[in-house]
């Protein structure tokens, strides 16, 4: 039976119900969003029955399976096929050709990410080189989280350096003296605060501080 059309353009087709896609549609339904999950493996989709908005046990490689089941009616996708090159290109390429506007596809390797952008998709994700890189950041360094976008922009949480403890951020002048800037600050059993030049750092904080990549990891390395 096909599907009907989502009530509004909160939904989301997931295909591919591996590690990564799985993931990714339960985080979108925590999130509040409508999922329609597709995968081949009728162990998977029986996982994920209760626990998504809609799976269904389909070829999410074909175009033709794919309109019957309404997926052109989505604006937005996310391919979870990795390991299988093939089915991975021709998901995009049946996505594409339904006229998803906003595909979002799994790569394992560059030449796979390329081949992928040249079939559709709009965005391509390396979650495994992702992951490494900052499980890298945490191991090696002195932060709690680390996010670094492509343009060599990170984001950070790392504990306050002791030289900024009991003074104000304009009176330490970490973002001249570091070329960071203090997003904001989370105290031990308090919400998190929005820095202004005026928060007081205190011992035990720890502070979202983001910037270039190599003055981020810098300034982390003084706490």
């Amino acid at each position: 039976m096909a599907r009907k059309k989502p009530h509004s353009d909160n939904g989301v087709v997931v295909i591919g119900l591996g590690r990564f896609g799985s993931a990714v549609a339960q985080s979108l339904v925590h999130l509040g969003h409508d999922v329609l999950a597709i995968d081949e493996n009728a162990e998977l989709v029986q996982t994920w029955a209760n626990q998504l908005t809609h799976v269904v046990e389909a070829d999410g490689s074909n175009a033709d399976v794919l309109r019957h089941l309404g997926v052109q009616d989505y604006t937005r996708a996310v391919v979870g096929v990795g390991t299988d090159l093939e089915a991975s290109v021709l998901t995009v390429l049946a996505l594409s050709e339904l006229g998803v506007p906003d595909i979002w596809a799994k790569a394992t390797n560059p030449r796979h990410g390329r081949i992928l952008e040249r079939t559709g998709a709009n965005h391509v994700i390396y979650p495994e080189a992702a992951m490494g890189e900052r499980v890298a950041h945490l191991v090696t360094g002195k932060m709690m989280d680390f996010i670094e976008f492509d343009d060599g922009f990170a984001i950070a949480k790392t504990r306050a350096p002791i030289e900024a403890v009991g003074k104000s951020l304009e009176e330490s002048e970490v973002r001249s003296k570091y070329g960071i800037t203090v997003v904001g600050v989370k105290r031990p059993r308090t919400d998190f605060t929005y820095a202004t030049p005026e928060t007081v750092i205190e011992r035990g904080d720890l502070m979202i501080v983001s910037g270039p990549t190599d003055l981020v990891e810098k300034f982390a390395a003084l706490s």
